[in-house]
């Protein structure tokens, strides 16, 4: 029966962006192969296997439906699972923000022309640009 290394699969699959990357996180321990903690990269992975692990804010289960050849485009990196779980849409009363906080005016760095103001009042300005 055909195997392919599990961090190699990862990274095929594009969940993660290096296959280094992928290593680190089988160490880790935070992976499952068919209910069984798994902390070695070079675990044999087979077709029909199902993996569940931490993905950002979502736990990701998937089945292996092929082991790959090689690190293609994400279109062909989703045909080597089938998602049994998929992460579900954000819901309109999720409480994280979607915009970046606003901050009020002149809370923050000083602006340039602030700052040459306040080393002019403190006489640390440079008397040769002026």
């Amino acid at each position: 029966m055909e195997s392919r290394r599990l961090d190699k699969w990862l990274w095929y699959a594009r969940f993660f962006k290096s296959r280094s990357l992928a290593t680190k996180f089988c160490a880790s321990g935070k992976l499952r192969v068919n209910e069984t903690v798994v902390k070695k990269a070079h675990h044999a992975l087979h077709i029909g296997d199902v993996l569940t692990f931490p993905k950002g804010p979502h736990i990701r289960v998937v089945r292996v439906a092929e082991l790959g050849e090689r690190r293609g485009p994400a279109v062909e990196a989703q045909t080597l699972y089938e998602d049994l779980d998929p992460p579900k849409p954000r819901s309109k009363s999720d409480p994280r923000p979607h915009k970046p906080a606003r901050r009020e005016p002149g809370s923050g760095r000083p602006t340039k022309r602030e700052r040459r103001d306040t080393e002019i009042f403190t006489g640390k300005s440079d008397p040769e640009r002026e």
